[in-house]
């Protein structure tokens, strides 16, 4: 299988703080890599060192293909284009429209004429059933559309690649799994490779293909979701089921 992420032998320090040790993971064309862990394990971090936000000091991190470490500013900027990010609390821009939103990289980052911009957008959140938002601002939605507007958004650019930081957080259950059920379309449909950093136990059994499991900085488990089911590693079986727990009681 392609890989699209390798990382190997990174490290991390916040002033005098260990934060990632020996950190190696690879994440492949096509599946949903969902990075877990308890809190301060490193999953924020590590996800910081893919987006380039964090330069690497210690250890190798690619990209499709590509080693961002010693990455020329341009070529850097060409690999953005091929990112999607969703972030946690959508970071749409209130002043504009939905389809204003949605249309930011293509008009930023393309030289694409209006027409088939709006064009472009409109299929986008065609795909997110967002079609009757296009006109409508970002305090008109319900907290399950505008995480589906920052997600189209993310793929505006046809990116091979997106990182998905918390997308769940604030959701009702019936949103999460909606939310959910159409990454996995976008994975399916697009062929695209999801990077999802997230706590939601649901979402985790229903979208993760591959699990990185995080331990005060440290990877203890990479597989498959199955075989992270069943790992005999003590700090993952208690992971999972604090998170069975909390789930029951939410619903």
């Amino acid at each position: 299988m392609e890989k699209v992420i390798h990382v190997e032998g990174l490290y991390a320090k916040y002033d005098d703080t260990e934060i990632l040790h020996n950190v190696s993971f690879s994440a492949f064309k096509g599946e949903i890599t969902v990075i877990i862990g308890g809190s301060g394990s490193g999953k924020t971090t590590i996800l910081r060192h893919l987006l380039g936000l964090i330069p690497v000091e210690k250890g190798y991190v690619s990209l499709l293909g590509k080693d961002i470490s010693g990455l020329p500013e341009k070529e850097m900027n060409d690999m953005y284009h091929q990112m999607g990010v969703f972030y946690q609390n959508g970071a749409l821009m209130t002043s504009l429209t939905v389809g204003e939103n949605v249309a930011m990289p293509l008009i930023h980052q393309s030289n694409l004429p209006k027409p088939l911009i709006e064009d472009i957008v409109r299929m986008k959140l065609g795909l997110l059933n967002l079609e009757k938002a296009y006109d409508l601002y970002p305090s008109q939605l319900s907290g399950g559309m505008l995480k589906r507007v920052a997600l189209a958004r993310a793929i505006a650019m046809d990116p091979p690649l997106i990182f998905c930081d918390e997308p769940g957080a604030g959701l009702d259950p019936v949103s999460l799994e909606s939310l959910d059920n159409l990454i996995l379309n976008l994975r399916d449909q697009l062929g695209i490779s999801v990077i999802m950093v997230t706590h939601e136990i649901s979402s985790i059994l229903r979208v993760a293909d591959r699990v990185v499991f995080l331990n005060q900085g440290k990877v203890l488990f990479e597989g498959s979701r199955k075989e992270a089911l069943v790992s005999e590693v003590q700090e993952i079986k208690d992971f999972f089921s604090v998170l069975r727990t909390d789930h029951i009681r939410q619903t």
